[in-house]
């Protein structure tokens, strides 16, 4: 299996899973495939999208450490790369279909909405991890330093689910909330369990 994923193939095409639910999105905006209400269709998919592949990169330690399989280390920079592409898009379908593009419009909607203010410091988390995803920011930064920063993802793991959480809690449709509040709590307990039991003795 290692070998598999080692493959020169592979990358192709986990990148084009990755990549197809912004196309089949991007298809079904072009065909009005979205509902009656598409542009609250495109944000919420996006968005939805964009916790998924926080998951599976969260997803990505566990399953190497589990299973053995090296080779899936790979793919956790890209998979975190996707997610930021996928709040990306959430953000600006937000910014364009919601808001008009208008600066001051957004800037006190952050304000006024606090399912806004989380989001938009998740988005500013999630653009850091992105920027200094590279190999050259490691170098810039220094492992240790690096590695503290990249931990963030934690943080945006529980603000992204916070900000899930109040959009529907307009709806009272807290299932899928549930469904990913206990996904997180289980990758993110995997990682304190393995830490507590990794720490010398006194």
């Amino acid at each position: 299996m290692n070998t598999l994923l080692l493959h020169p193939a592979a990358r192709p095409l986990v990148f084009l899973l990755s990549l197809a639910p912004f196309l089949w999105l991007s298809l079904l905006a072009a065909t009005d495939g979205l509902g009656a209400n598409p542009q609250e269709a495109l944000i919420r998919s996006s968005g939805d999208w964009a916790l998924r592949f926080v998951c599976i990169a969260l997803a990505v330690t566990p399953l190497r450490v589990m299973t053995r399989l090296h080779a899936l280390a790979r793919w956790r920079r890209m998979l975190g790369l996707f997610a930021f592409f996928y709040a990306s898009v959430h953000g600006l379908s937000y910014a364009v279909f919601d808001m008009g593009l208008d600066l001051a419009e957004i800037l006190a909607d952050i304000v006024k909405r606090p399912f806004i203010l989380v989001g938009s410091l998740t988005f500013v988390v999630l653009l850091a991890l992105a920027a200094t995803s590279f190999n050259r920011a490691v170098r810039w930064l220094g492992a240790v330093r690096w590695q503290r920063l990249h931990r963030l993802v934690y943080v945006a793991a529980l603000t992204m689910l916070l900000h899930f959480f109040w959009m529907r809690a307009g709806k009272s449709d807290f299932a899928e909330v549930f469904l990913y509040a206990a996904l997180v709590a289980v990758l993110l307990g995997w990682r304190i369990w393995r830490w507590v039991g990794l720490r010398p003795a006194n």
